[in-house]
């Protein structure tokens, strides 16, 4: 016999967003609210998949605040500090034109490594405890009216919502569904992740490389790992995914550099293809996007998960005020909320990242001299610097209060 499902606040997907939504709404009001989080992972054990995020030190503060820090803290690597460097592959010396101190205050990183399924697992674990009911189902289709949402499920059973908040991917079915289109291009490139061993202690700092043919990231992790994220031009990949184990390693020690000692391959290596997509709406009637449902930017400054956190915080805050006053939490209002809350930050960060891209993924002497001249002269503005620091750690008093540090109405301290 079909079951249906009553919520609150539905969400469909279970990734990194959608559990931290559902923890944040279920977590205030003293768990009044009731969450549903939907997914058809939630059947399936957990398996490491080589992924690792920088997770900034506005969304740290937030998953502190939610009360999973200390669930996952263990299993991070502060990053300390960052070198960017402007090189070609040959070139026997990398100079240094551009470096970050790591601390956004005394005694806070601007980011910490940690690895996708440590997080995965904290936020699930946490969800369930808090109250989040967890339904491994898939969501076929969405009927918004004046009063709610009805939802179908793969599984023939229904529910129904006042909020339906769509974290179901880069190839959101809901927002197809919705009629929603989007602002998007593929960059041709692909970013090839594997987590790397190493002789000597990194000593928490980041790297990033900027090649002719995409940056290459070097990430700390906990121990002497880190992890890669390497940007090719996707004709590129194939080859290099079909290279054996030692000359697999021989590509990436040529771009890794020796100063951290022998190299190892501790996962095996895997390609995401890269592209930019902005919604032209962030909401329909009775629905948000959020996370990769709503947009997509270049991984080269570390802000995809990031931005997705942030549109998490900013739901959940408008949300629970409209909650707290006993009125409706899938009303109009709070929607246009949540896209004036979101809109500008997602377009200036897209712009910035596909910006840094198309700047830096070329070879053209012309252009490297002006970034190079760029570079250092961001280098010698401390201020500047800072500044830019801060933003990418979502880090200031504009920020929505959980990357503050600051509790929702009714959420225990």
């Amino acid at each position: 016999m079909a079951a249906h499902h009553r919520s609150d606040v539905f969400i469909a997907g279970a990734g990194v967003v959608g559990l931290c939504l559902g923890l944040a709404l279920k977590r205030a009001l003293a768990g009044s609210l009731a969450v549903t989080v939907c997914d058809p992972v939630l059947a399936r054990p957990l398996r490491e998949d080589g992924r690792a995020f920088a997770i900034a030190a506005g969304p740290r503060r937030m998953f502190e605040t939610l009360g999973v820090w200390d669930g996952i803290a263990a299993r991070t690597q502060p990053i300390l500090d960052m070198i960017v460097t402007d090189s070609k592959v040959a070139d026997p010396v990398r100079p240094v034109f551009l470096t970050f101190a790591g601390e956004v205050e005394a005694g806070e990183p601007f980011a910490h490594m940690a690895e996708h399924t440590a997080l995965l697992a904290a936020l699930t674990q946490a969800a369930r405890e808090a109250g989040v009911v967890l339904l491994a189902d898939t969501v076929r289709s969405s009927a918004p009216d004046s009063e709610g949402v009805d939802i179908r499920l793969g599984s023939g059973d229904t529910a129904s919502a006042s909020l339906l908040a769509a974290c179901d991917g880069a190839r959101s079915p809901l927002r197809e569904e919705a009629g929603i289109t989007r602002v998007a291009w593929s960059y041709r490139q692909s970013g090839i992740v594997a987590t790397i061993g190493h002789e000597r202690e990194h000593e928490g700092r980041a790297e990033e490389h900027f090649l002719p043919s995409g940056p290459f990231a070097i990430l700390p992790l906990p121990g002497r790992r880190s992890s890669i994220v390497w940007t090719e031009r996707t004709e590129d990949v194939p080859a290099i995914l079909g290279l054996d184990g030692e000359d697999l390693l021989a590509e990436i020690e040529r771009r890794f550099g020796l100063h951290l000692g022998a190299l190892t391959l501790e996962t095996k290596p895997a390609a995401y293809p890269l592209s930019f997509a902005i919604a032209r709406r962030f909401v329909a009637d009775r629905m948000a996007l959020v996370g990769d449902a709503a947009h997509i930017v270049h991984p080269i400054a570390g802000q995809g998960l990031n931005l997705g956190l942030r549109d998490a915080a900013a739901l959940a805050e408008v949300v629970v005020a409209r909650a707290a006053l006993g009125l409706d939490p899938g009303a109009p209002d709070v929607l246009a909320a949540y896209e004036r809350a979101r809109r500008f930050d997602t377009l200036l960060m897209g712009a910035v990242t596909d910006g840094l891209n198309r700047l830096f993924s070329n070879d053209l002497t012309p252009v490297r001299m002006l970034r190079d001249l760029g570079l250092g002269v961001v280098e010698r503005l401390p201020v500047l610097k800072s500044t830019l620091i801060r933003q990418a750690a979502a880090f200031g008093p504009e920020m929505p209060r959980l990357l503050r540090g600051e509790p929702l109405p009714g959420m225990a301290a």
